[in-house]
């Protein structure tokens, strides 16, 4: 009898153990499969150069495929809004700009899903924003395009990648600091609201330097500035808003990683770690250079979530102080 009691217990005592063993096992096992990162906006903006940038080498890195899924629509809402509700598992990723995160939470308090909801693992890149006008504008400096909008209130127009997009609340911070009024037209995503420029829709873009500079080497827009204070290396022709005669204005903005709520941290830091040795890579940084981006990784994912506490109230004071409003 006693043979089998003891037989009992250690039966039970195994299942104990694997069971306890299932989730670090689990992560241990992180990744078993292909990785979906999901972009907010439609293909050719800057959203998803940087992650096409960077999804190859990291799923080089991590053992499996990553695959790059646009979901465009809402301001970038509905791809995390997807990703704030797939399993935290480690295999739904979203990468997102201060739209989703700060943005359209201050914009719109009923949305369907809460910044709260999503982890933050580490911010990739950094940049400014490129303002840039069709040739035949007629407008060849940032001081011309503020004479202009001064002098034809509510006739220049200006496209942006979406209603409240990082662009739009550029646009509008701009037109509060300049004095001048000017109408939005909002697409969904960089690449169209920059072909409506090019064909002469609109006289202006407020655009990421990927989705303008392309445009802007083949003299098919003119770039009157970049809005960080000085010039930056990523684009060394155009000057920054004091030189362009404009100090009171600046804007940059970012891309990072997040992950569902309740992603286990071992895998949360696994995907850290690999996203930080793909990063440091030069043929990264020289393929992001390119487009006008730089590699602004952080020091650890507590380091993001306490980058972006700070970094929300700039976004929700901009919405406050634009009167933006959610479309």
């Amino acid at each position: 009898m006693m043979h089998n009691t003891n037989h009992k217990t250690g039966t039970l005592l195994a299942t104990l153990l694997l069971l306890c063993g299932a989730g670090a096992a689990q992560a241990q096992a992180w990744p078993s499969k292909p990785i979906r990162l999901v972009i907010g906006f439609a293909p050719g903006g800057a959203a998803d150069y940087v992650a096409r940038t960077i999804a190859d080498p990291l799923g080089r890195v991590l053992g499996q495929t990553v695959t790059v899924d646009n979901r465009a629509g809402a301001g970038s809402s509905l791809a995390a809004d997807f990703v704030a509700k797939a399993p935290a598992d480690g295999y739904t990723l979203l990468i997102a700009s201060p739209s989703s995160i700060s943005v359209n939470p201050a914009l719109n308090p009923k949305l369907s899903y809460s910044a709260k909801d999503l982890l933050p693992v580490t911010r990739v890149t950094t940049s400014p924003l490129v303002v840039a006008v069709n040739p035949g504008a007629g407008i060849n400096t940032f001081q011309e395009l503020i004479a202009t909008a001064k002098a034809k209130p509510g006739v220049l127009n200006y496209t942006t990648s979406g209603n409240g997009s990082a662009p739009h609340l550029g646009a509008a911070h701009f037109s509060k600091v300049a004095g001048v009024d000017m109408v939005h037209i909002p697409y969904r995503g960089g690449a169209p609201a920059i072909q409506a420029v090019v064909a002469g829709d609109a006289q202006l873009t407020f655009g990421t330097p990927p989705s303008v500079l392309p445009m802007v080497q083949a003299g098919r827009l003119k770039a009157l500035a970049v809005t960080s204070p000085n010039r930056t290396p990523l684009v060394p022709d155009v000057p920054g808003t004091i030189e362009a005669g404009l100090p009171g204005y600046s804007l940059s903005f970012w891309y990072g990683f997040f992950v569902p709520v309740g992603t286990p941290s071992e895998v949360t830091k696994k995907l850290f770690d690999a996203t930080q040795q793909v990063m440091q890579r030069p043929e990264v940084k020289a393929a992001l250079a390119r487009e006008g981006t730089e590699v602004a990784m952080s020091k650890s994912p507590e380091d993001f979530a306490a980058f972006l506490t700070e970094d929300n109230r700039f976004w929700a004071k901009l919405v406050k102080d634009a009167g933006v409003k959610s479309d």
